[in-house]
């Protein structure tokens, strides 16, 4: 056999069982990780003061990078919505009944997932990679050696803001979604703008409304959690920057994906 030939190994069982119990004693770790920050951080947030201009500094730094991607998404998710419905019921006669339609999904599901996974992919991020640049910067460290806690510094404000902001940019995903469907249906369909605001007013009701914002909570939740747990993790220098800001928005993605299922379920239940 030619030396420049490589013999490849088989692949054994026992290779796939290894990999498989690392796989799951990391998602352990770090699950376990991300749960004792949860209850530190609600430990200090129901017994300590709030530091009320970093909330709203933390708010307005949020709104600001995810006002305009989350304006363009939820447009263009109306718009599609609106294109699709006007075809796909129009094969049965029923193009009228596409504002009902679209406002329905708008609400419950797409608005308030949309919206998270931008907050997610701008906000997140941008967490993940400040807090991990501060602490392979030993900043971190040096807030504790002043005596403060990194945990009302740095994590509670970040999380109280994101689950502030992320409900009030998910109306405004709604507003601008349902205004973009409308330019749609109004071209399609041949209604006019007061029927298709009638049709949304007489499908969606307040509690439509309402779960889909109570996810949006707890989306939001998620997101500050578990990026302030990457960036407060974070070690080998901007190397370590970069894969905690990547962990840190497919975790929140994943786990976005996740729990919308186990919430529409629950809230059905309701």
């Amino acid at each position: 056999m030619p030396p420049s030939v490589a013999v490849q190994k088989p692949f054994r069982m026992s290779q796939a069982l290894a990999l498989f119990g690392a796989q799951a004693i990391h998602f352990v770790y770090h699950t376990g990780g991300i749960a004792r920050l949860v209850t530190r951080t609600a430990r200090v947030i129901f017994r300590s003061r709030w530091d009320h201009r970093e909330i709203v500094r933390q708010c307005f730094v949020i709104g600001n990078r995810s006002l305009a991607i989350v304006a363009l998404t939820g447009l263009f998710t109306g718009m599609v919505l609106a294109l699709q419905f006007t075809i796909g019921l129009g094969r049965f006669g029923l193009k009228l009944y596409t504002a009902q339609v679209v406002g329905l999904a708008l609400t419950r599901e797409l608005a308030p997932v949309l919206t998270s996974l931008m907050v997610a992919a701008r906000v997140g991020s941008g967490i993940a990679a400040e807090l991990g640049s501060m602490m392979v910067t030993e900043q971190v460290l040096a807030i504790e050696a002043m005596g403060a806690d990194p945990i009302q510094r740095l994590v509670a404000p970040r999380l109280i803001a994101t689950m502030i902001t992320t409900p009030l940019l998910t109306v405004f995903a709604n507003a601008i979604g349902v205004f973009g469907g409308m330019v749609i249906t109004v071209g399609e369909a041949g209604v006019t703008p007061t029927f298709y605001m009638q049709q949304i007013w007489r499908t969606v009701v307040t509690e439509d409304f309402v779960h889909g914002l109570a996810k949006t909570v707890f989306f939001a939740g998620c997101i500050a959690s578990i990026a302030c747990y990457q960036g407060l993790t974070t070690y080998g220098g901007t190397e370590g920057v970069g894969r905690s800001t990547t962990r840190a928005v497919v975790y929140a993605s994943i786990v976005i994906f996740i729990a919308d299922f186990f919430l529409t379920k629950l809230f059905i239940l309701l």
